[in-house]
């Protein structure tokens, strides 16, 4: 028999899992979390799409039956393809194709309170490119980013009455980056780049190489720093620790939300939903792990401080309607609050040698809110066979101009499916495949033209007792 106990014991196993970086599909979020509210094109808000419910709207965990318990196993397999092209370069395609995503949910229902706990990855973005590529813009060096978000959450939901169930969640978070990044030294140290430098050497030094090397040949560009002309002077942002589940520059903090169902007849339901924005510390390296250089002049070792990168607030809301007892209808709007959390990608690097004292870089972003629109159904085909089909529709929130190849969070539409089986009362399996058409975007000051699409799936076992 599954225990609580047990269950707690596992903890720190799924939370190394649940570490694993994620990559972009709706801006840097997930397109839907669970493989039935994913089958259904990531509508969550009023239908029973399992523990994954803590993850968007934890009312819906109450229609739970009362006095059962519930444990569902997850894990996604993401699969972007990336590419990126520039004139008179060979393409560069990202080696990110594979990204594995486990995640664990407990639940139990007594009386009108349900209660338990999870573990999720909420999102991330990252690309590879190898040393040949002209993304090492004539370095010799490979470049690459991978950003990971992942959550331990722990949810309520009360039923107040036949009709109403609001629920809450506390989440305890954590994110990690991985950057490799080369870049024109007159983008880095301009205006648009070093935002100041502290007392020593180092802002000097690096600014006085920038006026040498005059104007950059390619018009100050907001978004992209990459140019292979070895006549431009490159620097180089380095921190990466290899692992596959963690990134050098790593952050604790908090999240939370809030929801609610509301049932208008036995039929139809509503539903709604509000995320917070994130209250995660500064992302941080270990000392002396991190190196900022100047291709072929200097390196310098020393520490990365990611300032104040935070998750966006996501409000949401939709409604189900069970057409007949085979077939179940939903739809959900999202609205997601990059516009506040994305404004700019803010570093500070404190050199190890204090002569040469620390400089801050703000790399403007400026993204744009994102609307979702989540269209799913689902149609039990016998007692046993349930098959899913959906639509998740959105916006770029990336403006042409700042999008950089490191960081293509630029996938728009995808089309779900997905299917479920009940082996017995107590045990079923679901699964879904997220299908994202490639979508191309060129940034006008850099022409670097990045594609993106996805092949994404996930799998779930559950287990009532």
């Amino acid at each position: 028999m599954i225990t609580t106990k047990k269950l707690f014991a596992l903890t720190p196993i799924c939370a190394l899992f649940a570490a694993t970086s994620a990559f972009a599909t709706n801006g840097m979020l997930m397109e839907g979390y669970g493989p039935i509210s994913t089958g259904m094109g990531g509508a969550s808000q009023a239908i029973d799409h399992g523990n994954a419910a803590m993850a968007q709207n934890p009312a819906t965990l109450g229609m739970m039956a009362d006095g059962t318990a519930r444990v569902d196993v997850a894990f996604g397999i993401l699969g972007p393809d990336v590419a990126s092209t520039m004139t008179g370069a060979p393409t560069a395609k990202s080696g990110g194709t594979s990204y594995l995503m486990p995640a664990f949910g407990y639940t139990r229902r007594s009386g009108a309170l349900t209660y338990g706990m999870g573990m999720f990855a909420q999102g991330g973005m990252g690309t590879e490119y190898d040393a040949t590529s002209f993304m090492a813009a004539g370095t010799g060096l490979p470049a690459r980013s991978e950003l990971g978000v992942g959550n331990v959450i722990f949810p309520v939901a009360y039923q107040v009455n036949s009709n109403l169930t609001i629920g809450a969640t506390v989440k305890f978070m954590w994110s990690s980056l991985d950057m490799q990044m080369n870049g024109s030294l007159t983008n880095l140290a301009g205006p648009k780049g070093i935002v100041s430098g502290g007392a020593g050497g180092l802002a000097t030094q690096m600014g006085n190489m920038a006026n040498a090397v005059g104007p950059y040949t390619t018009p100050a560009t907001p978004g992209g720093n990459i140019n292979p002309d070895p006549a431009v002077t490159i620097a180089r942002i380095d921190f990466s620790d290899g692992n596959k589940f963690t990134g050098a520059a790593k952050s604790t903090g908090f999240g939370a939300a809030l929801g609610m169902t509301y049932k208008i007849n036995k039929d139809v339901m509503m539903g709604a939903s509000y995320q917070f924005k994130s209250a995660l510390d500064d992302m941080k390296t270990a000392a002396n792990s991190a190196s900022l250089g100047i291709v072929g002049m200097m390196t310098d070792t020393g520490q990365i401080t990611v300032i104040d990168f935070q998750m966006p607030s996501v409000l949401s809301v939709g409604a189900s309607w069970q057409m007949s007892p085979s077939l179940l209808l939903a739809a959900d709007v999202k609205s997601i609050g990059w516009a506040e959390s994305m404004k700019s990608f803010k570093m500070r690097y404190d050199s190890s040698t204090a002569a040469m004292g620390y400089v801050t870089f703000a790399l403007p972003q400026n993204w744009k809110d994102q609307t979702v629109l989540n269209l799913g159904m689902a149609w039990k085909a016998n007692d046993a066979l349930t098959l899913r089909a959906g639509l998740n529709l959105a916006d770029n929130p990336i403006p042409d101009s700042y999008v950089n190849a490191l960081f293509p969070a630029t996938v728009r539409d995808h089309v779900t499916f997905g299917l479920g089986y009940q082996f017995s009362k107590s045990d079923d399996f679901n699964m879904s495949l997220t299908v994202a058409p490639s979508v191309s975007v060129t940034n006008p000051n850099t022409t670097i033209t990045t594609t993106h699409a996805q092949q994404n799936w996930q799998f779930m076992y559950s287990h009532r007792f």
